[in-house]
């Protein structure tokens, strides 16, 4: 996990759902097949510009790319192999460890895709939560300063993300031996609070919550053009 991931909602509907307080004005459309580097909405807090530290941080949905491009980076090449970042190791890699402290994110999704291989064919799962229930993924983000956009292009920043990945537990662990991280939504807040240091008792506590979630997903076979990316559509989702 994961390579594939849904959003089938509106952004409105992300922004009712989370108390967001500043949106983005270009937002990704829904997606049925999000491939790595393409366009996610992630949700952010970060602290207002000046203020005193007993403020309150504002709630932000942005865009992002769907692959962690650190700072210190070259190029963007680095993120194609930064989508995931395994929660039990994150602290320690470089290329993660001082998002983990300060730059948190969440990652909403209606649901992802697994391939697990029955009778030597690889079939892929769809993954998700009863009802369509929005699934929500712990996640990481970075700012990354392109050094060959002049100051006033478009494109001179660019935010990135990483899905944190741990075991996967109860009927998941048959599918792969890994799962996205699904935050508790009770621990949102602190998750994504900057105020609070990413250290390994809020990590440890997170990967609990997501053992708690696993244990409510359902899953079925979809049908196997869900492997082309050029393929789009809600039918990809459909119980084969």
């Amino acid at each position: 996990m994961c390579g594939r991931f849904v959003i089938a909602g509106a952004a409105a509907e992300l922004v009712a759902l989370f108390d967001v307080d500043l949106a983005a004005e270009q937002l990704p459309q829904p997606s049925w097949n999000i491939a790595p580097t393409d366009s996610v909405p992630i949700i952010i807090d970060t602290m207002p510009k000046g203020s005193s530290p007993d403020a309150e941080p504002v709630r932000r949905l942005e865009s992002a790319r769907w692959g962690l491009v650190p700072p210190w980076a070259k190029d963007l090449s680095i993120g194609v192999t930064a989508i995931n970042a395994r929660i039990e190791t994150a602290q320690e890699k470089p290329l993660f460890t001082n998002a983990v402290k300060k730059r948190r994110a969440v990652v909403p999704a209606s649901g992802y895709f697994e391939w697990t291989t029955i009778d030597g064919v690889k079939r892929p799962q769809f993954i998700h939560l009863p009802d369509g229930e929005l699934l929500v993924f712990a996640g990481l983000y970075e700012w990354w300063r392109n050094p060959a956009a002049a100051d006033d292009a478009p494109d001179k920043w660019l935010l990135s993300t990483s899905i944190l990945t741990t075991d996967a537990t109860g009927e998941l662990a048959d599918i792969h031996d890994r799962m996205p991280v699904f935050l508790d939504p009770s621990l949102i807040d602190e998750w994504l609070d900057p105020s609070t240091e990413g250290s390994p008792e809020l990590l440890d506590e997170v990967r609990a919550g997501a053992a708690e979630i696993a244990a409510m997903v359902e899953f079925h076979e979809v049908d196997r053009a869900v492997g082309n990316v050029r393929n789009n559509s809600p039918q990809l989702i459909d119980r084969l």
